[in-house]
């Protein structure tokens, strides 16, 4: 483990115990995970789990058509590939990673069998699991009711949180293929959302310069998610 790079910069790595961790350490792989590389496919077989530290994996749901939206995202507090530990070695997402950086993986073999001795790791996985779902569900309700600039507020600041920055490397296509609505609509948002201060954006790059702004635009939806995974992890 390098110095800039280390496990415990994943929360969940790092609510580890101490025991659990030295039987997995050796066996952590650090990988890099540059922008728009695809982990797993729709239907596709895992065969890791991946713990993003500097990176954001973004779980996508495709249509027939082609045509996709992110049901999910995956930073430093998570895990992806919770398929493999709830019973099946397939899903229906693709995991794509949205923001470059890097994290670390370990293979299907020795998730599985850490899962199964039914200890802390276990515990662990399953309110993370539980956490994940309710993001899940508030992004299915946010995407139905809320509008266009409350969802960005909220994905905005979700994005945030995952990052050691208030500067995001993002374009209006990229943001448009997240919450799955018209690049027209997202360049209407973000104009507003610069012309009153709340952030700037400049070839690809936005930079939040009044947080507390953002959140008093973004719905309901940002601090649900955001207390349950404070309620269920907290403990870790």
């Amino acid at each position: 483990m390098s110095a800039q790079h280390a496990p415990n910069q994943n929360h969940l790595l790092a609510a580890i115990p101490e025991e659990v961790f030295d039987r997995l350490s050796h066996h952590l792989e650090l990988v890099a995970m540059p922008l728009g590389e695809v982990l797993y496919e729709s239907g596709g077989k895992l065969h890791h789990v991946y713990f993003p530290t500097t990176s954001i994996v973004s779980l996508h749901y495709v249509m027939e058509n082609g045509a996709s939206a992110e049901i999910a995202g995956v930073g430093n507090e998570g895990v992806v590939g919770i398929s493999l530990f709830m019973g099946g070695d397939t899903t229906p997402s693709r995991a794509t990673v949205q923001t470059a950086g890097h994290g670390y993986r370990l293979k299907e073999r020795l998730m599985m069998e850490e899962f199964n001795r039914a200890g802390p790791m276990m515990r662990l996985m399953l309110r993370y699991t539980q956490a994940l779902i309710t993001q899940m569900s508030q992004t299915a309700v946010c995407n139905r009711h809320h509008s266009m600039e409350q969802q960005m507020c909220r994905w905005l600041l979700s994005t945030l949180d995952r990052l050691p920055s208030n500067e995001l490397v993002m374009t209006q296509e990229l943001i448009a293929s997240m919450l799955g609505v018209r690049r027209e609509g997202i360049t209407e948002t973000a104009g507003e959302l610069q012309r009153t201060g709340l952030i700037s954006y400049r070839r690809g790059h936005i930079t939040v310069l009044n947080r507390a702004g953002l959140e008093s635009r973004a719905c309901e939806c940002y601090n649900v998610v955001k207390k349950e995974f404070r309620r269920l992890l907290k403990e870790a």
